[in-house]
């Protein structure tokens, strides 16, 4: 297990060095000058040549790359180009918002989700598989603004049971803050609850049929026991799977959600820094959101070992 770690976090280094790399020459492909944006169209060229200067994007790319990395190295992400911050301050002040939005919607797909895939595997081709399938194909179906949208005229708008308003964090106002996430919640989880939901359907059938699950019912073993001890540990691999890349998906896929449900994540100021050309906004962003979606696969990796004894990393 011990090499297993020690290969996996080397992987990790490469990746997230080659993911800055990447990233930093592909923000050069997007039209726009950064330079331009921040004095406008009207300023002249001896006044951008000076803004490029200060802002070192006269030097050959290469080097631009060189010192980027340097800094990355150092947890510094540059400057907005826009506002002056550190756009380690702007990621810090959001990261947190999309964290808890990803998190508990992936959460609550587990809690829903798992048990309701169990129940279609078991009860596959009858009346509670076909509702459960029906309905999760029309969860899946359903585009993210569609739900959100409807959510929000329903229980904000028509019920009034749920603010719609400004963004609140828990430490200002606890209650007001668990009311304004139920939406956004119940937005991305619908489509995370129908994708956990199939998948261990699927998976689940296919272990059910097997010898040995037959031979334990034979044994007399409680049905409970057939399903959770073996049924289900041996097919929770392609679970988990699925419930990584889910996380791993909202983390930089929210934005709709938050543009709809007015809450301030990474998603949020990723779309601002392409509007206004905010190289350092945009490149630290998205490393931040590559970095964390390899320790998602990381963890992925390590729980397959954890939760499958057939699974041993050398």
């Amino acid at each position: 297990m011990g090499s297993f770690f020690t290969r996996r976090i080397f992987q990790l280094l490469l990746q997230a060095f080659l993911a800055a790399t990447v990233i930093f020459f592909l923000i050069r492909l997007v039209p726009g000058d950064p330079v331009r944006a921040i004095l406008g169209e009207n300023a002249t060229e001896e006044q951008v040549q000076v803004v490029r200067g200060q802002l070192g994007l006269n030097e050959p790319v290469y080097q631009q790359d060189v010192d980027y990395l340097g800094n990355v190295v150092q947890g510094d992400f540059g400057k907005s180009v826009i506002s002056g911050r550190p756009v380690m301050t702007d990621i810090r002040l959001r990261l947190a918002n999309t964290l808890e939005l990803a998190i508990i919607s992936v959460i609550v797909s587990i809690l829903l989700g798992l048990p309701l895939g169990i129940i279609a595997a078991l009860k596959a081709n009858r009346a509670p598989d076909v509702i459960l399938s029906s309905t999760s194909a029309l969860g899946l179906a359903l585009p993210g603004f569609v739900v959100g949208t409807v959510l929000l005229l329903i229980f904000s708008l028509k019920l009034g049971w749920l603010p719609l308003g400004r963004f609140v964090s828990f430490r200002d106002d606890p209650v007001q803050h668990i009311k304004l996430i139920i939406l956004p919640v119940a937005t991305l989880s619908a489509s995370a609850i129908a994708v956990v939901m199939r998948m261990t359907r699927s998976s689940m059938l296919e272990v059910v049929r097997q010898d040995y699950i037959r031979t334990a019912r034979a044994k007399g073993l409680m049905e409970r026991t057939v399903v959770m001890r073996h049924a289900l540990r041996n097919s929770i691999n392609p679970v988990i799977s699925i419930i990584g890349l889910e996380l791993a998906a909202l983390l930089g896929g929210t934005v709709i959600v938050e543009t709809i449900f007015n809450w301030p994540g990474l998603s949020s100021l990723l779309i601002s820094g392409v509007r206004s050309r905010d190289y350092p906004v945009i490149q630290g962003t998205v490393l931040l959101i590559c970095i964390l979606t390899i320790v998602i696969n990381l963890l992925v990796d390590i729980a397959y070992g954890l939760l499958d004894p057939r699974i041993r990393h050398g």
